[in-house]
Order: structure tokens, then C-alpha cells, then sequence
């Protein structure tokens, strides 16, 4: 198995509870809450985890939240590797209202991520030993780090050979695609603001992606579709998987599960191909578990089994 590091530059303690109704100005008592750790790169590395596999967290942590983050990885037998910040990282919040089954999530902004921490967080991916041969990077960025921050590690990745993953959207995602990346995972909505075209129909989604590919901005395109399941662009390669038909429980780590599906499949020596599917279930397994939990391992190698023997 191959070397995955992933790296989360707003990270988050995820709090997620549920109560009978929401009703504005009214004082709402909600069940005990449920902490963990949260963010674009964290939540792939926990994915990649709980479907079998192992990858390195490189993280800032700051302040009191931050030693909790650093308790909730442990908990959960990460292989993480915090930066030291002088700034709080955030908190999100989750409420599942059980009347309507509807989910209201708030997320935080993180603290300001000082230009001097920002260059020596880059200077520990330098030197991140081993040497990753893929990394992913997703999530928002913290106020203070620079558009172009997803460029500058795709640039430090693919120097010390790393096949670089870039699952972020709006400029941070535009720079990134100017520096050259591997694999990007944008969905419909991301990729229409990516082109600039409110475009609807596969055969335009595909000639744009296409284009991309031939441009050298990136290798691999996987565009989530939702329940129309995922389109994959590459030089060789141009398909639609649909997805497995699955009870949707919650569709909070969804894209996160579709990340880790991919790259550790990819990392494990798979073909493309058999990876997106392994992409396509990991996701759908994600959407049947409750609130803010991951896809389950025996889930997503089952989803995966029907649809590899389907496809064939």
C-alpha cells in the first residue's frame, strides 16, 4: 500500500445533536451531543480508516480545541501530526430536526492562519517523512492563508513525486488547477462555477471536462452528480457510474467518503475504473449511516462487490 497524506488547514470539532422541533426564539433542549473530529482532509483520513486502510493527518492545532481535536484523532487511532497555531481552530454544528428529518448545519470560521504559519506548515510538508506518494488536500481555507494555498502544496507534492487530490472549490480550486493537479472532485455545482457555464446536459459536463484534461490542468475528474451518481474524465476514460440504490440516512460525509474510496483504492495498486467504483460506493455507504458518522467498511465492500459484478 502506498503512502497517503492528508492535510486539513481548517480543521474542525464537529458537534452534532438532534431535537424534536426548531422553533425560532425558543429556548430548544436538544439530546447529548456527539463530538468529532471534522474538516476536508480529517474526515477523508477517519473515511479511509473505517474502510481498512491507514494514511497520515497533517494538521494545525490551536488552544484548548485544539488538544481536544488531538484527543478525538486519538480516540479513533489516527495517524495524525499536528501544527502548532497560536490561533483557536473552529467548531461546526449539526442539529437533525426529528419532526421533519431535516439537518441544519452550522459551520464556524476558523482563526486567522498567520502568513509565517502558513510557510512553515508548508515547510513541514517538505520535509514529511515518508515521502507521500499520494496527497490529498480539501476544505475550506482558514481566514489569513492565500487563494492560491492548495497551489502551493500541489507544488510541494508533486516535487517530492506525490500524486496530488484536490477536492475544494472556488478560487482556491481554480488555483490549484493552474499549478497542475492530479485528480480533482468538484461536484455539479462546483464544476458549472469552475467553467463559468450554467451547462445541464452529460455531453456538455464532458466536453468541459475534457478540455481540462487535454489543458494539463489536471489528470482525472471525478464530478459528483448526487443521485445520478459520478461522471469520470481522464485521457482514456469517459463514464458514468450510477450509484447503488441505498436507504439515505444522512448526506454529511459523503463527499469525504468518495475521496477516501478513491485514493485508497488508487494507493492499494487498483485500475481507475475499479477505483471511481469503489469511489461511487464508499459515498453511497456514507449517505446510510446517521448524523455525522462515516461510510462503514462492510457497507461500501458489499455496494462495491454488487456493482463491480454488474459493470462486468
Amino acid at each position: 500500500m502506498k503512502t497517503i497524506l492528508t492535510i486539513t488547514v481548517n480543521p474542525a470539532i464537529d458537534k452534532s445533536s438532534s431535537v424534536a422541533h426548531v422553533t425560532a426564539e425558543r429556548k430548544l433542549y436538544c439530546k447529548p451531543p456527539r463530538f468529532e473530529p471534522g474538516g476536508g482532509g480529517v474526515n477523508v483520513s477517519r473515511a479511509i480508516k473505517k474502510l481498512g486502510g491507514e494514511s497520515i493527518l497533517l494538521y494545525p492545532a490551536g488552544g484548548m480545541a485544539g488538544e481536544r481535536l488531538q484527543e478525538l484523532l486519538d480516540e479513533e487511532d489516527l495517524n495524525h501530526r499536528p501544527f502548532s497555531i497560536e490561533g483557536l481552530i473552529r467548531e461546526s454544528l449539526v442539529i437533525l430536526e426529528e419532526s421533519t428529518g431535516r439537518q441544519y448545519r452550522f459551520g464556524m470560521p476558523g482563526s486567522e492562519f498567520k502568513e509565517q504559519e502558513w510557510e512553515q506548515f508548508l515547510t513541514a510538508l517538505s520535509d514529511m517523512e515518508p515521502a507521500p506518494e499520494f496527497l490529498v488536500a480539501g476544505g475550506s481555507l482558514p481566514p489569513g492563508a492565500p487563494d492560491d494555498f492548495y497551489a502551493k502544496v500541489s507544488r510541494v507534492g508533486k516535487d517530492r513525486g506525490a500524486k496530488v487530490l484536490i477536492d475544494a472549490s472556488g478560487k482556491a480550486l481554480e488555483h490549484a488547477l493552474e499549478e497542475g493537479v492530479y485528480l480533482i472532485k468538484p461536484n455539479i455545482r462546483e464544476f458549472r462555477e469552475l467553467v463559468g457555464e450554467d451547462i445541464a446536459e452529460e455531453s456538455q459536463i464532458k466536453a468541459e471536462a475534457q478540455k481540462m484534461v487535454k489543458s494539463g490542468r489536471c489528470e482525472v475528474l471525478v464530478i459528483s452528480l448526487g443521485a445520478a451518481g459520478a461522471l469520470m474524465i481522464s485521457g482514456e476514460i469517459s463514464e458514468r457510474i450510477l450509484p447503488p440504490t441505498v436507504p439515505i440516512v444522512s448526506k454529511v460525509g459523503a463527499g469525504d467518503g468518495m475521496v477516501a474510496g478513491i485514493v485508497l483504492s488508487l494507493a492499494g495498486g487498483k485500475p481507475l475504473r475499479e477505483s471511481l467504483l469503489f469511489d461511487v460506493a464508499a459515498g453511497a455507504a456514507a449517505v446510510m449511516t446517521p448524523g455525522t458518522e462515516l461510510c462503514r467498511r462492510e457497507d461500501a465492500e458489499r455496494l462495491f462487490e454488487n456493482m463491480n459484478s454488474a459493470s462486468r
